[in-house]
């Protein structure tokens, strides 16, 4: 199974910080965000990584080269300035993931979901892993009934981790180069029935914020030393 990590967005809420840094590479506990990925997919057995980017694309591309320092092989889908959004994105670059399910990994977020697991979910049409409301996002998007993802309904609602298995046929009316959200496709695939989801209990944050990237800090920092 190959992964995908997003890395195309442009950061706006954490400027000044990404003006002149692309979002994924900024540092929490001694490693870019992108490397605490890189480094659980590389023990979960992944080999095979394609990491999207837009702005100051170059300077990801410098610093993770091929993957190898991690034992994976990174190719990169370069999008243009603005970038595609994620379900653009993802058509965009599945030239490079192939024809079977793939895992997607938002590259601003920090989750210890066992990156294992998607090799069991390799039958799914898109399977989302979702979590408690955060503070900043505390009405949700979806509630899950099962294991089958529906609209958002009374408290009982969870958020989307930035973590998915998709398969390729998910994206297949998206043509490459089109700018274009992931939430139509989820809303139809909640219409039909076919959007399964689970809840994980663990550790996950959005580092969405100069605020949320300093306290993962504190947290990953004090916890090395330990």
């Amino acid at each position: 199974m190959k992964a995908m990590i997003l890395a195309a967005g442009r950061g706006e809420r954490m400027r000044p910080l990404t003006d002149h840094t692309p979002k994924p590479l900024l540092v929490a506990g001694g490693k870019p965000l992108i490397v605490w990925h890189l480094e659980r997919l590389a023990a979960a057995g992944f080999r095979d990584i394609v990491i999207n980017h837009a702005h100051l694309g170059q300077q990801i591309e410098s610093a993770l080269g091929d993957g190898s320092p991690w034992g994976l092989r990174i190719r990169y889908s370069a999008e243009p300035p603005g970038a595609l959004e994620t379900a653009g994105g993802i058509a965009t670059a599945l030239p490079l993931l192939g024809d079977a399910p793939f895992l997607v990994v938002n590259g601003d977020v920090y989750c210890d979901w066992d990156f294992n697991q998607a090799r069991r979910l390799a039958s799914a049409n898109a399977h989302l892993v979702m979590v408690a409301n955060p503070a900043h996002h505390a009405g949700g998007d979806f509630s899950l009934d099962g294991q089958r993802v529906i609209y958002a309904h009374g408290e009982q609602t969870l958020t989307y981790a930035g973590i998915g298995v998709f398969s390729p046929s998910f994206f297949a009316g998206v043509q490459a180069g089109t700018v274009m959200k992931l939430r139509p496709l989820l809303d139809a695939a909640i219409a039909a029935k076919t959007l399964t989801g689970e809840r994980h209990a663990g550790h996950w944050v959005d580092v969405g914020t100069p605020q949320r990237l300093a306290e993962l800090d504190a947290e990953l920092s004090k916890t090395a030393s330990r």
